[in-house]
């Protein structure tokens, strides 16, 4: 059985929250998704708090800044790696814990498993390496599901660019093809966890397969548009 990525267990609770991450290259729509996500969690009667990452505090929406400015070509790839595990060690700490303890349902906006995708799949860092990163910076937490978010990379690079390009995006299509294939890698490893979900197609369309895969997956229950 693969390690988990973020590489420890939650502890069992009873009554703790729900933890939902959403992955996927850039442009596949995942930060719609979660919106949408968000908003349809809550008119079911959930308490849900919506996350992004890097950000969701202070300390951690100022690491974001530093890391996608585009200025900052000079950033070498370890120093990358830190700054993104640092701003979740942030936002574990602050606000993941606290909300998952008090039995919400917290959305976030990517996880872990972008660190590994972009950082380990899309710049070639020793993945034994950013597994241990990983295991910092997640503080122990690790997601009970996690929707990757799928589409050609092509398709999704070019959504990305037409809004104009972070640092991070703009690294170019061939990084993006190797970021995909680790997220794809991370369904095939943690099928339990991890469900891919096809992004292609209108907003609404991707969303009622989101609410599929989470009624099958048993975690919450959602209706599902007919």
């Amino acid at each position: 059985m693969a390690e988990e990525r973020g590489a420890t267990t939650n502890s069992a609770s009873s009554d703790r929250g729900v933890f939902i991450t959403l992955e996927g290259p850039d442009g596949a729509g995942k930060s719609t998704q979660a919106l949408l996500l968000v908003e349809r969690l809550r008119a079911r009667g959930h308490e849900v708090v919506a996350l992004r990452e890097p950000g969701g505090t202070p300390i951690s929406e100022k690491i974001r800044a530093l890391v996608l400015d585009p200025a900052n070509t000079e950033m070498a790839d370890e120093c990358e790696l830190l700054l993104y595990e640092a701003s979740r060690a942030q936002l574990v700490r602050q606000v993941i814990e606290p909300a998952l303890a008090c039995g919400a349902v917290v959305v976030c906006d990517r996880f872990y498993d972008s660190t590994h995708a972009y950082q380990a799949g899309g710049r070639g860092l020793d993945e034994a390496l950013v597994r241990r990163a990983n295991k910092l910076g997640c503080c122990g937490v690790n997601p009970d599901l996690t929707l990757v978010l799928d589409m050609d990379p092509a398709d999704a690079f070019a959504r990305a660019a037409a809004d104009g390009l972070d640092r991070m995006e703009a690294e170019g299509l061939a990084f993006q093809q190797r970021v995909r294939e680790d997220y794809l890698a991370l369904a095939r490893e943690e099928p339990s966890r991890a469900r891919v979900i096809d992004a292609t197609g209108t907003a609404t369309e991707v969303a009622q397969r989101i609410d599929g895969e989470l009624a099958r997956a048993g975690f919450l229950t959602l209706d599902v548009a007919r």
